[in-house]
């Protein structure tokens, strides 16, 4: 039975509270926009509608409470659509498609009202190239060493240094960057910029890394033994069984690891700011890796502060591309991991 109708068929007592607390949130989302001065004073009363549900009807005042949090969720996402899409569309009015796909210069200047988004966008996706290549290989390896191969031992100390490396914020990873990898880069390779592509996509790479490697190993751990077994009934080794049964099972799961790494890397702002000299031009030649250029995040992170009119809905106009990109690599992450739980459970 859904949420929505369990909520039907409550009690009176759990209706009048469910309906108290409806009408107390909606009151406080109309203050915070028309007086937010007195939004404290509804939401004081959501709160001790809630209470008193809690204490009187907990079953009915849980399931309320459910429902009303996947409601905000759907809201608040519908709400963030629509402020990006309003907040951009001076700039795709007054320039078109220009923004997405305009190369003649200037590509972005204030003074001339020129807004193109092609060196930011082209940025973003060398640099994600390099994270991914990075990120996709050693996630996928490290993903199998930790559910096929490793001792117990080393899956305790392997498990939490992966947790750490997740919970590291990105500023660390960018000022390491920064400080560390610029310098090497330089003095080593001789590269001719404080800052590059390169760089921003292999910090952004070992940023990824978690994710690949703990998402990829839940897939992996979730192939069942029965199969492996099978195989090993059939005189297979070990790493054949790996390769040949583990792995193709769990290629969707592993596909899915791979694209929420992608989306960690599109959207990461603070290191790639950090590192690179946000030049707001196309590299010369365009592929050109070590060029010191910039991405979609670094251009909202380093120009929002001094932003007003056409520029601020360009930068805005930067956040709807961001925006779609995630969502449709979030939508096709849960659409093979839909596949992938169906192919196990044998409906194709």
């Amino acid at each position: 039975m859904s949420v929505v109708n369990k909520l039907q068929h409550l009690e009176p007592g759990t209706k009048r509270v469910s309906g108290a607390g409806g009408v107390a949130i909606l009151l406080t989302f109309a203050a915070f926009l028309a007086l937010p001065q007195l939004t404290i004073f509804p939401l004081l009363g959501f709160f001790g509608v809630v209470t008193y549900g809690w204490l009187t009807h907990r079953e009915g005042t849980v399931q309320f409470l459910t429902f009303l949090t996947t409601v905000s969720t759907a809201l608040i996402l519908a709400l963030i659509s629509v402020y990006l899409l309003v907040s951009a569309f001076p700039v795709f009015r007054l320039l078109g498609l220009e923004v997405l796909i305009g190369t003649q210069e200037p590509l972005w200047s204030s003074a001339a009202d020129a807004y193109s988004l092609v060196p930011m966008m082209w940025g973003t996706f060398v640099t994600t190239l390099i994270a991914m290549l990075i990120a996709g290989p050693l996630g996928i390896a490290g993903a199998v060493f930790l559910s096929e191969i490793a001792p117990s031992w080393a899956r305790e100390i392997t498990k939490p240094a992966i947790e750490i490396l997740a919970g590291i914020p990105s500023i660390v990873y960018g000022f390491l960057g920064f400080v560390l990898l610029n310098d090497y880069l330089m003095q080593e390779l001789a590269v001719p910029n404080y800052g590059s592509f390169f760089a921003v996509g292999l910090v952004i790479g070992l940023m990824a890394l978690p994710t690949v490697v703990s998402v990829a190993e839940d897939a992996l751990a979730s192939i069942p033994d029965e199969m492996k077994d099978g195989a090993h009934a059939l005189g297979a080794t070990d790493w054949q069984t790996t390769t040949s049964v583990t792995i193709p099972a769990a290629f969707s799961g592993v596909s899915a690891a791979v694209l929420l790494g992608v989306g960690r890397v599109v959207g990461e702002t603070m290191a790639a700011t950090v590192i690179l000299g946000n030049i707001t031009s196309l590299p010369d030649p365009l592929t050109d890796v070590f060029a010191n250029k910039v991405t979609l995040t670094s251009l909202i992170a380093s120009q929002y502060g001094n932003a007003s009119g056409l520029q601020m809905s360009a930068l805005f106009a930067a956040g709807v591309v961001l925006f779609v990109t995630v969502m449709f690599l979030s939508i096709g992450s849960q659409i093979i991991e839909a596949h992938m739980k169906r192919k196990l459970g044998g409906n194709q």
